[in-house]
C-alpha cells in the first residue's frame, strides 16, 4: 500500500532526478511544508521548507527533459478542471451516471464489473453509454424491424425506447461538457484573464522547444476544447490528422506535414516555424462527427449552450448527437481497433514509443488500460522518462502503477495539492518559456568571457597577481 494511502492526508510526493524512492511531504500552510512521518531526504531539511527549496530541485530536472529529442504531454480531465477553478472559483462536477428505463439493471451490472476489471471503484458515463451501444446493437440485429417472430412487437418498442433514452443521454452528456466551455467564456474578466494567463504559460512551457528537436506532441483524453482554445490564445498552430477549412475531414494518410520557413539570405536551409505542435484528441471531441463513411469538425463556437442547432445546417440532415464522436470503449481493445481510434492510438504510441523520449502527463488518473499500455511499453526503452504530474491520486492508481512498472529510474512524480496545482506549477516549477533561450546564451557568454579573462595574458589583473607573487 503507497503512503498516500496509508497516512490519509492525501500528501505531495515528489520524485526526480536521483531519488530512490518517492518523498511524502505534507501542507503546514499555504507555502510550508514538513516532511511526512516516515520519509527521509538527504536535499530537504528536516524542518520546515517552502517552493524556494523544491526550485531547484525541480525545475532545472523539467528544463533538460523538456529538450529531449522527443517530448509529449498528454493532458487529462485535470487540465479542464484547474483552469476552470482558477476562472469560476467553482468545481467542475463530473457527469454522472447514465440511468434507462429499459434493460437498466442489465446495463449497470456490465458497466460495473467492467470498471471494476481495470481498478476503477465505479462505472462512468462513458462505461454506460458503452454498453448500452453495445446492447443495442446486438438487438438490432436479433431483432430487425423485418422480425415477426411471438412477442417481437414488443421487443421492438423496448429497443426504440433505448435508442431514444441513449439519445437523450448523449444530449446530456453533451450538454455537461458545453457547460464547462461556457462557464470559462462567460467568467469575469478579470479570472477569466488570470486562468487563460495561467493555461497560456502552462502550454507554451512545452511548446518552446529548440528548433533542432522534434515537434512537441499533444495528446489529450479530453472531449472539450480547451487546449485549443488556449493554442489560439498562445498564437501557437495544432497540427492534427483533419484537412480543411469549411468542413475539415479526418484522414488516415500520414502526411508529417509541418511549417518552415526559409531564413532571410539563406535558400536550401528550412527551419522549424516556431510556434507549432502536433495535436491528438484520444478519445474524440465534441465537435468531430461521424459523417456517412467520414469522421468531420463542424464549427461549434466555444462556450455555447447547445449542440443540436448546429446539427441542422445544410449537409448535416438527420446526424444527431449519436453521430458524436465522445464515447469510445476505454475498457477493451476492440472499440479502439475502429476507426479512427486505431489512427489516434497508432499516432500515440508512434510518438513516445521511441528512445530518447519523454512523456509529461497532467491531470491523467491512469484509469484507461489500454493508454496505460502504451505507457508502460514505452518504459521498457531505456532511454526513455515519464513524468506524473497530478493534483492528487485519490483513487491510488498512480501509485500502483509506479509499483507494477518497476522502472522507477525512467518516472518522476509531482503529485499532491502543491506539486499538481497549475498556478504553482507556472509560478515556481515549468521552465519559463519566454527567456529559457536567452538564459542559456546568457550563461554561455558569461562561462565564457570569465574564462577569457581568468586565461588572458594581457588582463591587468593577473599581471598585477603575477607581479606581487
Amino acid at each position: 500500500m503507497s503512503q498516500e494511502n496509508s497516512t490519509g492526508n492525501n500528501p505531495n510526493i515528489i520524485k526526480c532526478r536521483d531519488d530512490p524512492k518517492p518523498i511524502y511531504f505534507k501542507n503546514i500552510t499555504d507555502n510550508k511544508f514538513a516532511l511526512s512521518e516516515g520519509s527521509a531526504c538527504s536535499w530537504l531539511k528536516n524542518g520546515e521548507f517552502g517552493p524556494e527549496d523544491l526550485r531547484p530541485r525541480i525545475e532545472p530536472w523539467l528544463s533538460a527533459l523538456f529538450q529531449s529529442e522527443h517530448l509529449a504531454l498528454l493532458a487529462g480531465s485535470g487540465l479542464m478542471h484547474a483552469i476552470h477553478k482558477i476562472a469560476t472559483d467553482s468545481i467542475l462536477m463530473n457527469m454522472s451516471a447514465a440511468s434507462f428505463t429499459v434493460f437498466n439493471e442489465e446495463i449497470a451490472n456490465v458497466a460495473h464489473e467492467t470498471a471494476m476489471r481495470i481498478g476503477r471503484d465505479r462505472a462512468n458515463f462513458e462505461d454506460y453509454i458503452r454498453v448500452a451501444n453495445e446492447l443495442l446493437t446486438g438487438l438490432e440485429y436479433y431483432c430487425p424491424q423485418s422480425a415477426s417472430f411471438y412477442g417481437s412487437n414488443k421487443l421492438k418498442a423496448k429497443i426504440r425506447l433505448l435508442k431514444e433514452e441513449i439519445k437523450r443521454s448523449l444530449n446530456q452528456f453533451a450538454a455537461s461538457i458545453l457547460i464547462a466551455e461556457k462557464n470559462l467564456a462567460m467568467a469575469p474578466n478579470q479570472k477569466q484573464g488570470e486562468a487563460f494567463g495561467y493555461l497560456v504559460n502552462f502550454l507554451m512551457s512545452f511548446a518552446s522547444r529548440s528548433g533542432t528537436r522534434d515537434r512537441l506532441h499533444i495528446f489529450t483524453t479530453n472531449y472539450d476544447r480547451l487546449i485549443e482554445i488556449g493554442a489560439e490564445l498562445a498564437g501557437v498552430h495544432l497540427l492534427d490528422r483533419f484537412v480543411g477549412n469549411i468542413s475539415p475531414i479526418f484522414r488516415s494518410s500520414r502526411l508529417n506535414i509541418d511549417m518552415h520557413y526559409n531564413p532571410p539570405g539563406i535558400r536550401g536551409e528550412p527551419r522549424y516555424l516556431e510556434g507549432v505542435a502536433h495535436f491528438t484528441k484520444l478519445h474524440g471531441s465534441i465537435d468531430w462527427l461521424n459523417f456517412g463513411q467520414e469522421i468531420r469538425r463542424f464549427g461549434l463556437p466555444f462556450g455555447t449552450e447547445s449542440i443540436e442547432p448546429y446539427l441542422r445546417a445544410p449537409g448535416l440532415t438527420g446526424l444527431t448527437p449519436r453521430n458524436l464522436m465522445i464515447y469510445p470503449n476505454s475498457t477493451k481493445d476492440r472499440e479502439t481497433a475502429a476507426y479512427p481510434y486505431v489512427e489516434l492510438f497508432r499516432d500515440f504510441a508512434a510518438a513516445v514509443c521511441r528512445p530518447n523520449s519523454t512523456l509529461v502527463t497532467f491531470g491523467y488518473s491512469f484509469g484507461d488500460d489500454h493508454i496505460n499500455r502504451i505507457i508502460e511499453d514505452m518504459l521498457t526503452i531505456p532511454s526513455t522518462h515519464l513524468v506524473i504530474i497530478s493534483f492528487d491520486d485519490s483513487l491510488g492508481r498512480i501509485m500502483r502503477t509506479y509499483d507494477r512498472v518497476a522502472r522507477h529510474a525512467q518516472i518522476s512524480l509531482l503529485v499532491g495539492n502543491h506539486l499538481g496545482d497549475i498556478q504553482a506549477l507556472v509560478d515556481h516549477y515549468l521552465p519559463k518559456s519566454a527567456i529559457d533561450r536567452t538564459t542559456y546564451k546568457m550563461a554561455e557568454l558569461l562561462r565564457a568571457r570569465f574564462v577569457t579573462q581568468q586565461t588572458d595574458p594581457y588582463n591587468n589583473d593577473d599581471r598585477e597577481k603575477s607581479d606581487g607573487e
